[in-house]
């Protein structure tokens, strides 16, 4: 692909082996993480922070804010950041790799800190619809144009559609952050493909989080028109397979670039590149260069009203 502009990333955790949830976050590792993320053909990102206590979070974005404007790099490559939780569905399965201890119900006050911690910086805010009473939280981050995108979470397909009315626009990595066992036909991927023409769809292309062949089905039932690639990177990514500590968990990474949660029962985000993920869209998917640069390059930016 003649990718002249770059990919855009809207949900990188880390990178090169810096962690952007670390709490020891240097200038110098923010620095090393974009640059290289900038060797893997990444243009732009979205620095994600995820769910912890209030007060953690809001240390971070800060911290993070501060670090991207003393370095001339991270200010070109991150373009803003995606908070993902901590307001998402605490059930087993749906919260994923978070930890449950610190997700609660959306609530006005907590955005508002998180949101003045990240400076004006937030362009997506990942919660779940059914935890946002009355789309309260939905309807403000909305007006304040930040893009509000479901995820980690069960809303009904009446919650789902009224989230949508409320200002939600998009939806974080389909067909992960849920049980690997659900009800065959009234489950939140078929809640969310059934409404694709009012979602854009995030999905991760490492063949693991979505097998291809699933891949190619949420694809073509949603349309490239309504759908992104993210990597979902975390801070191994780019060094390949090997043991990790990442936050409060160890990690072994095997070779196929997948981070799994220590009793295996769900993933941790992924190792995988862009450049590997426009490899997998080749090869076993069969996209051409222009619909790659669609699902990479010009989706991601038109999704968050970027550039």
């Amino acid at each position: 692909m003649q990718n002249k502009s770059g990919y855009f990333d809207l949900q990188v955790n880390g990178y090169g082996g810096v962690d952007f949830n670390n709490d020891a976050l240097t200038t110098e590792g923010l620095h090393k993480a974009c640059s290289a993320r900038q060797a893997d053909g990444v243009a732009a990102i979205l620095a994600t922070i995820i769910t912890d206590e209030i007060e953690l979070m809001c240390k971070r974005l800060r911290n993070l804010n501060r670090l991207r404007e003393k370095d001339s790099l991270a200010k070109q490559i991150i373009a803003g950041v995606h908070i993902e939780g901590p307001f998402i569905n605490e059930t087993a399965g749906y919260r994923g790799a978070h930890p449950a201890d610190a997700i609660k119900p959306a609530n006005a006050d907590d955005t508002k800190r998180l949101l003045d911690a990240a400076a004006g910086l937030t362009r997506i805010v990942t919660l779940a619809p059914e935890r946002d009473q009355g789309q309260t939280v939905t309807k403000f981050l909305a007006e304040q144009d930040v893009v509000v995108s479901a995820g980690h979470c069960n809303p009904a397909l009446d919650e789902l559609t009224s989230a949508i009315e409320a200002g939600c626009s998009m939806f974080t990595h389909l067909g992960n952050g849920c049980p690997t066992q659900m009800n065959h036909h009234d489950n939140i991927i078929q809640r969310a493909l059934s409404l694709s023409d009012r979602l854009w769809l995030t999905l991760i292309a490492d063949g693991v989080h979505i097998p291809f062949f699933a891949l190619k089905n949420y694809l073509k039932a949603a349309g490239l028109d309504h759908c992104v690639i993210v990597s979902g990177a975390i801070a191994p990514a780019g060094l390949g397979p090997g043991r990790y500590t990442i936050g409060r968990l160890n990690l072994e990474i095997g070779d196929d670039l997948v981070a799994h949660s220590p009793d295996g029962m769900y993933l941790v985000g992924s190792a995988v590149s862009l450049c590997r993920s426009e490899m997998n869209l080749k090869e076993h998917l069969d996209l051409d260069d222009d619909q790659i640069r669609q699902l990479l390059v010009d989706n991601p930016q038109q999704a968050i009203g970027s550039l």
